[in-house]
C-alpha cells in the first residue's frame, strides 16, 4: 500500500500529439444526484477544454441496478457508447471476455499507472489474461455511518462515536420524534449488511464471506450478531418512513429530522452541495467507528470496442478521455466533489474535507473486499432483494434471513 504524497502542483494531462477533427463522444453513467452530477461535470469540462471535443452526457437513472442492464444491452446489441462508467468489480467481466471492451494496456503502460495507483488490487477486475480493460478512477466505500449534529443537539446528547453508542441513543431520538435511521427506498439498503459485517463482524468475517464465499462464516455466531443488528435496525424503519433518494436522506440529516444513516461516501458529495460541513452539521464514522479498515470498490471507466467503420477521430477521443480521467487535474477536481478517494498517490489533498481525511488514514491499512468487487452482478442482486425484503417484512425471522443469505453465498461464483 502506497501513501499519498503531497505535490506542489499538477502534472499536465497526457494528450495525443495527433491532430484530429473535433468529434462527439457519448458517455454513459448513473450519476444523477446533485453531488454526482457536479462531479461528473468536472470530467466533462476538462475533456472538452483539453481536446476540443464534445462530451455527450447520457445519464441513466436507477444507479447500477437500473443502468447496468441498459449499458450491457447496448453493447451486446451493437450500439455501444464511446465510454461508460460502471462499478469497479465484476459487472463487466463477461463483456471483457467476449472482446467487447477496448484493451487499454498500451495506454496504461504509456502512463505508468502502476507507479501512482494507491492500491493495485483495484486493477484486478479490470485485468483479463494479463491485459487491462478498464481504469478505476476513484475509491469508494460503503462503510460510513453518517450522524446529524442537529438531531443530537435536539435531544441534548453528544454525537455518538461508534455504532454501539448510536444504537443506545435510539430511544431518546424516538421520544423526541426524530427518525433514528433515515433510509431511501430501493437499492440504498443493499450496502447496509456489508457495512455491518465489516464493522460488527470484523475483518475476518467480511473476507470469509465476500472473498472466500464461506457458508460456514454466514452460519457463525459472528454473522448472527450482524443479522440481529440488522433486525434491530429494521425495528426503527418502516416502509412509509422511506424517502425517494439518498440525497433526500442527506437533507433529513442536515435538518435534524433523521439522526443517522449508513451509506457510501458519495453521500458527502450531496451533503456538500446542500451546504453541509463535516464536524459542524454532520459527523462521519468510517467502519461504524469499530474497525480500522474499509471495504473498497468504486467506479471504473470502460471503453467499448466501436463498430467497424467508426471515425478514427472518435477512437482517438476515447484514448484522450482515458488519459484525462487519470490525470492529476481531473482526479483532484472529480474526487473532491464526489466524496471519493483519488486513485493517485501524487496529488495535493490538502483541500480534502474531514471525512476524506479520515478515509485516507485508514487507506494505509489496505482495503477489504467489497461485494461489488468480489461478487457477481447476479449474486449482488439476490442479496439486495433479500435485504429489501427483510427490512420491509417483519415476518422474516433472523434465522430465515441467515438461511437465505447462506444459500445465496453457497451458490455464488
Amino acid at each position: 500500500m502506497k501513501r499519498f504524497a503531497v505535490a506542489a502542483g499538477f502534472a499536465a494531462a497526457l494528450m495525443s500529439a495527433t491532430a484530429v477533427p473535433a468529434v462527439e463522444l457519448e458517455v454513459t453513467h448513473w450519476w444523477t444526484s446533485a453531488g454526482e452530477a457536479a462531479s461528473i461535470a468536472e470530467f466533462a469540462r476538462i475533456f472538452e477544454e483539453e481536446t476540443g471535443n464534445t462530451w455527450v452526457d447520457s445519464a441513466l437513472a436507477g444507479s447500477g441496478t437500473g443502468a447496468n442492464p441498459v449499458i450491457i444491452s447496448r453493447i451486446l446489441g451493437g450500439n455501444p457508447m464511446g465510454a461508460t462508467q460502471m462499478n469497479t468489480g465484476r459487472d463487466a467481466e463477461e463483456l471483457i471476455q467476449a472482446g467487447l471492451m477496448r484493451d487499454l494496456t498500451d495506454i496504461a503502460e504509456e502512463m505508468n499507472i502502476r507507479d501512482f495507483y494507491v492500491d493495485e488490487s483495484l486493477l484486478e477486475p479490470c485485468t483479463y489474461e494479463g491485459r487491462i480493460y478498464c481504469f478505476p478512477i476513484n475509491i469508494h466505500s460503503w462503510d460510513w455511518l453518517w450522524l446529524s449534529t442537529a438531531a443530537y443537539e435536539k435531544i441534548g446528547q453528544p454525537v455518538p462515536t461508534d455504532w454501539n453508542e448510536y444504537v443506545d441513543s435510539w430511544p431518546a431520538l424516538e421520544e423526541a420524534g426524530i427518525l433514528p435511521f433515515g433510509l431511501a427506498s430501493g437499492w440504498p439498503i443493499s450496502g447496509v449488511p456489508g457495512v455491518l459485517i465489516a464493522g460488527i463482524g470484523g475483518t475476518d468475517l467480511i473476507i470469509a464471506i465476500n472473498r472466500d464465499k464461506s457458508v460456514e462464516a454466514v452460519r457463525s455466531d459472528k454473522f448472527r450478531e450482524v443479522a440481529e443488528a440488522l433486525d434491530d435496525l429494521r425495528s426503527v424503519i418502516s416502509p412509509e418512513m422511506q424517502v425517494p433518494s439518498f440525497g433526500d436522506v442527506g437533507n433529513q440529516l442536515l435538518a435534524g429530522e433523521a439522526a443517522g444513516n449508513i451509506h457510501g461516501d458519495w453521500l458527502q458529495g450531496d451533503l456538500q452541495i446542500a451546504g453541509g460541513v463535516p464536524g459542524e452539521d454532520y459527523e462521519c464514522l468510517p467502519a461504524l467507528g469499530l474497525n480500522d479498515m474499509l471495504t473498497g470498490g468504486g467506479d471504473s471507466f470502460y471503453f467499448p470496442v466501436l463498430p467497424e467503420g467508426t471515425d478514427p477521430a472518435v477512437i482517438e477521443a476515447q484514448t484522450q478521455l482515458a488519459r484525462i480521467l487519470l490525470s492529476p487535474e481531473a482526479q483532484l477536481a472529480f474526487n473532491l466533489k464526489k466524496g471519493s478517494m483519488p486513485i493517485r498517490t501524487d496529488i495535493d489533498l490538502s483541500q480534502a474535507n474531514a471525512c476524506m481525511q479520515k478515509a485516507l488514514v485508514l487507506l494505509d491499512n489496505g482495503l477489504l473486499p467489497s461485494g461489488d468487487f468480489a461478487l457477481s452482478s447476479d449474486t449482488q442482486q439476490q442479496l439486495q432483494d433479500l435485504s429489501i425484503e427483510f427490512i420491509n417484512d417483519d415476518n422474516i425471522s433472523v434465522d430465515a434471513y441467515i438461511d437465505r443469505y447462506a444459500s445465496i453465498i453457497e451458490s455464488a461464483d
